[in-house]
């Protein structure tokens, strides 16, 4: 019984003793193919570092004002009898908008011309009668001033049929009609807005610290949300003398173009005020930036030589960066990089210095300084 426990002992530790070299030999030969294995290179998208000028721009918000706006108005009570305007329609300068009841009026200044008449007659009697001696001084004077009594009256009259008969101050578009056919109206009644929409004012603010860069007729661009691919040019107009004690903001005042009347008053845009000097940059597409709390970062590709095989290939170096302005797509780089580099421009995450990389932009991302993105 012994002697086949000592068997099968012995059996068993040979197959124990079988397996366990075949095993070490399996992992002698995994690390020496780990060793020699060579890591395929990692593909990466990249780009060239150039040097740009990029424009100095001052951002702020916005709103539309007319250039000429008013409410019309009666200068004179009276009844309505004629509506010569619709609503929403364009008028020019002098414009009938509304005729008001001018029949007593009229009649009044009938009565007028003929006192006036008959004065110029009473004038013309004395004047003849004085050369034949046959009247004084005293008489023709009076004559005289009875026809400036009566000529002055034609004209108050006819001031007042004037003031009756209401136009437009100057050429622009109406708005909402505000009264109707034989409506009694009392002076300052409103009538309708009219307001001139090309050009238009746009009303801005611009911190204090800016304000020694403010110049009369520089150069502004407007946007709208109501119509966000057109720009709207225009030129500062106007430049407050105080600053708000509040905000310590400085208003300022563009003249726009507005020819289709695109731009209405009271609408909010944006404005980029566009200073005359440009801003020598480094950009660089934000996503090429590995941001970390010890230090942003980029990776750099350089060309090395390969010591074993003697072929050159690319390796990446994590350049330590200072950042800039940041505009669109793209971001300053102000100091760690130059001209003519070639860095990683995405998946910055997953990289380490002296990882080997080829090239493929094949799926590059696109990057612009105005970036518009599609509404998904």
């Amino acid at each position: 019984m012994l002697k086949k426990l000592l068997i099968a002992s012995i059996g068993v530790a040979i197959l124990i003793g079988t397996i366990v070299y075949i095993k070490l030999d399996q992992f002698s030969a995994m690390e020496e193919a780990t060793a020699n294995m060579v890591m395929p290179p990692t593909v990466v998208t990249a780009q060239t570092v150039n040097e740009a000028q990029w424009e100095e721009i001052i951002p702020a918000t916005g709103s539309v004002s007319a250039l000429q706006g008013v409410t019309v108005s009666a200068e004179e009570g009276g009844r309505i009898t004629q509506i010569l305007f619709e609503s929403s329609d364009d008028v020019e300068a002098g414009q009938v908008l509304i005729q008001l009841d001018t029949a007593s009026e009229k009649s009044q200044l009938a009565s007028a011309i003929a006192a006036e008449e008959l004065a110029r007659n009473e004038l013309s009697r004395q004047k003849k009668l004085l050369a034949k001696n046959m009247t004084s001084d005293e008489a023709l004077d009076r004559a005289e001033a009875q026809l400036k009594n009566s000529a002055a009256q034609v004209g108050v009259i006819k001031a007042l049929i004037d003031k009756k008969t209401v136009r437009a101050p100057f050429s622009g578009r109406l708005g909402f009609r505000q009264v109707d056919l034989g409506q009694i109206v009392s002076v300052g009644d409103p009538i309708v807005t009219l307001q001139s929409l090309d050009p238009v004012y746009v009303d801005f603010s611009v911190p204090q610290q800016k304000l020694p860069l403010l110049k009369n007729n520089m150069d502004v661009r407007i946007k709208s949300d109501t119509d966000p691919e057109t720009i709207f040019h225009g030129k500062i107009a106007h430049i407050d003398l105080g600053i708000d004690p509040i905000t310590r903001n400085v208003q300022v005042q563009a003249l726009a173009e507005n020819t289709d009347e695109k731009l209405r008053v009271g609408m909010f845009v944006n404005v980029e005020l566009v200073l005359p000097q440009k801003r020598a940059v480094l950009p660089v597409p934000a996503t090429a930036v590995l941001y970390a709390s010890f230090g942003n970062s980029v990776f750099v590709i350089d060309e090395q030589k390969n010591e074993a095989s003697g072929e050159k290939e690319l390796v990446l170096r994590q350049q330590f960066v200072t950042l800039g302005l940041a505009r669109g797509d793209y971001i300053d780089v102000s100091d760690g990089l130059k001209a003519g580099e070639t860095i990683v421009t995405s998946g910055v995450f997953k990289l380490a210095t002296g990882t080997k990389v080829v090239i493929d932009n094949t799926l590059a991302p696109k990057t612009r300084l105005d970036p518009k993105p599609s509404d998904s």
